[in-house]
């Protein structure tokens, strides 16, 4: 059987317990530490798979359940932040990035953000970023250009409105993958496909806004490698990546030259839980492996 996350609780900045996942590399020395954060409406569960797949190739998988999601919804209810908002969930990433890096001292900790959990790690990445050896993001966007696309068609941080592009459709989840067992186990889920309250994904919106043109990132190591995974019809990077693209040049205005951008040929948006996952999870693990800082 694969190996499966052990759970824990992680105590935040505010006494907050956060339900916590981790997995130890499947044996041999620590190579690296993954950190994931995961996206909306979703939990760090689904990513067992995956941390599987980075044991393997000897990398230790650390998660905590955001605010408002999987177990740590019990501390204000899911779908809700409480009331230190997004930037909580933020504070919250780097507590865990802490004791990751505690439990494993000398290992290079690598940030893997999916989706919202990309936008924590964009607001992650001005004030915490020197402690990473390499950022990855899935299914991300600037946010003024993606909000401006959700704006226009009135629909502004409903998940159902990522579907448009895929009517008629099976499911209101069909933009997520084309996978249909995955859309059909997301949609059993119980702590799947909610919608975040309103003052919380106001509070997402209103550090997402900012992050891309933090003045702090020009004090980031130009040769951060940061890779950025998309779908090619994943509808939160935009219409011929545009979003993403965004993404892209305003971290380069900062600075950041080191950016590499992969796009999955008709790929949707959870790219771990597409049809083309097993590519998508061998090519990250090739490209942690070409970091200097991570090759053996």
């Amino acid at each position: 059987m694969p190996p499966a996350f052990d759970s824990f609780s992680l105590q935040a900045a505010d006494g907050a317990q956060l339900a916590a996942f981790r997995m130890p590399p499947s044996g041999g020395p620590v190579r690296g530490v993954v950190q994931i954060a995961h996206g909306m409406a979703e939990h760090s569960r689904r990513y067992e798979r995956l941390a599987a797949r980075l044991a393997a190739a000897g990398y230790a998988t650390y998660a905590a359940d955001h605010r408002g999601h999987g177990g740590s919804a019990r501390i204000h209810g899911l779908g809700d932040f409480g009331p230190g908002g997004f930037a909580a969930v933020v504070a919250d990433m780097a507590v865990l990035s802490q004791l990751a890096r505690a439990d494993n001292p000398g290992a290079p900790l690598i940030l893997l953000g999916h989706s919202m959990g990309s936008f924590a790690a964009q607001a992650y990445l001005p004030e915490h970023g020197a402690q990473l050896a390499a950022l990855v993001l899935s299914g991300t966007a600037a946010l003024p250009p993606l909000l401006q696309a959700m704006a226009a068609a009135a629909n502004v941080g409903r998940l159902e409105a990522f579907n448009a592009a895929f009517e008629p459709a099976r499911t209101p989840f069909d933009w997520l993958s084309r996978d249909e067992a995955e859309v059909d186990a997301y949609i059993a889920d119980p702590m799947c496909g909610f919608e975040v309250a309103e003052a919380s994904r106001q509070s997402m919106f209103a550090l997402g806004l900012r992050s891309p043109n933090d003045p702090r990132l020009s004090g980031l190591r130009s040769d951060l490698p940061i890779l950025i995974l998309s779908g090619e019809v994943d509808p939160v990077v935009g219409p011929g990546q545009s979003h993403a693209v965004a993404l892209i040049d305003a971290w380069r205005g900062r600075g950041l030259g080191r950016i590499e951008h992969r796009v999955y040929a008709g790929a949707r948006h959870e790219l771990f839980n597409e049809t083309c996952r097993d590519q998508v999870t061998a090519d990250l693990i090739a490209w942690l492996g070409a970091i200097p800082a991570l090759a053996r």
